[in-house]
């Protein structure tokens, strides 16, 4: 009975893992390319920190009362860190910094009232912060969850006006309650920021565009990113499509991409079906077939074509000597990518037919063949653009 559970258990693995549909394309972002988002990540939770508002407080002190209202906060200097954390996302971490925050107080001692401004520092702030990165259903990054812990060791208050010097030892009374305060602000702020303001910035990306007026591109996540102490992985659809006909899309059979290293900020690897399912799109989308005539004709390549079937001409109409040539290629099949260590190529099977064009009559096809090519394709980055050149030589 266990070797029975274990086998069904084994079986259903399999079909798992055969089911899964393979990336086109894989992205890896190294602990070098996290460097990069350090500092807009600092700028952005400084951003969000500043505009903390904070409750009118009111209390009692003996014959103290007062009123502490219009908190701001005046000044961040944060040390902070952003890494990555291990199955989970991103640990951003703030240590031993301090925030400087200024507000009015209202102090009224038997029949003395004063108010002014308080100066007040807190020192020793701590904040870790995890996020917790996943897809969502439309295959977007999302932050899922966020795990938040802050403290603030201490908090020292500098009174201003004229009984300020008097008030100085209530000042440990105010700026404990001011620590509670603000301590329990910090976190709900950077979960409002991390899974409301940013969500909301992550799902205006598109995850299907149209790359052109044929065809478009899927560019789902197809799973959760994984993290690793020194990279963050993601998996992408990484599929070409006819826009003319979204549903008819290739199969995915080809090889899992594979990063290897580490050195660099960020790696772009593509599968074969990446390439294929472009190729694929536009194929069905017709852009594969041209006719090559009259003024698109070049001079040397008419020639060639006139030498070559002057026989064939002067068998059939010696009249059409001098008519114009027609040169069709029609790819019959999508091409095939193939990628391998030694470089890329693409296979592709044409049917070639030259024709003669008389003036006001139908065409007169000299020759038909197929032809079956193999180029190799060089891929590189331009920009923003991945572009591919094909080597018609070969």
């Amino acid at each position: 009975m266990e070797l029975l559970k274990v086998s069904v258990i084994f079986l259903l693995s399999l079909v798992t893992m055969t089911l899964a549909e393979p990336p086109g394309c894989k992205i890896r972002i190294t602990d070098r390319g996290l460097e990069m988002l350090k500092a807009e990540t600092k700028n952005f939770v400084e951003g969000e920190l500043s505009n903390i508002s904070m409750p009118e407080m009111r209390g009692a002190e003996g014959r103290f009362t007062y009123t502490i209202k219009d908190v701001k906060i005046t000044e961040l200097n944060l040390t902070s860190d952003l890494r990555f954390q291990p199955d989970v996302g991103l640990l951003f971490e703030v240590q031993n910094s301090s925030i400087t925050l200024n507000f009015q107080r209202r102090i009224l001692y038997w029949l003395f009232y004063d108010e002014g401004a308080i100066n007040a520092s807190a020192e020793g702030v701590n904040i870790f912060t995890v996020l917790h990165l996943s897809k969502d259903k439309a295959g977007r990054l999302k932050i899922s969850n966020i795990t938040c812990d802050a403290s603030i060791a201490k908090m020292r208050a500098r009174f201003g006006g004229t009984l300020g010097r008097v008030y100085d030892f209530i000042g440990t009374f105010l700026t404990t309650g001011m620590r509670f305060v603000l301590n329990q602000q910090i976190c709900p702020a950077l979960n409002h920021a991390a899974l409301v303001l940013v969500n909301q910035l992550l799902e205006t990306i598109p995850v299907r565009t149209e790359v052109d007026s044929y065809v478009g591109i899927d560019y789902s996540l197809l799973s959760d990113p994984v993290v690793t102490a020194t990279s963050l992985d993601m998996d992408f659809r990484g599929m070409f499509y006819d826009l003319k006909n979204e549903n008819e899309t290739l199969v995915n059979y080809a090889v899992n991409p594979v990063v290897r290293e580490y050195d660099r900020m960020v790696y772009l690897s593509l599968s074969e079906y990446f390439f294929d399912s472009g190729l694929f799109s536009y194929f069905k989308g017709g852009l594969f077939q041209t006719q090559i005539a009259n003024e698109r004709m070049p001079k040397d390549l008419e020639v060639l074509l006139r030498t070559t079937y002057l026989g064939t001409i002067m068998m059939l109409n010696p009249a059409l000597m001098d008519q114009p040539l027609s040169l069709e290629i029609e790819v019959t099949a999508p091409p095939r990518s193939t990628i391998k260590t030694s470089g890329a190529s693409v296979a592709v099977n044409a049917m070639v037919k030259v024709l003669v064009l008389p003036a006001g009559k139908p065409p007169v096809q000299l020759s038909s063949m197929t032809m079956e090519g193999k180029f190799n394709a060089k891929v590189s980055m331009k920009g923003k653009r991945l572009t591919i050149h094909l080597d018609l030589r070969r």
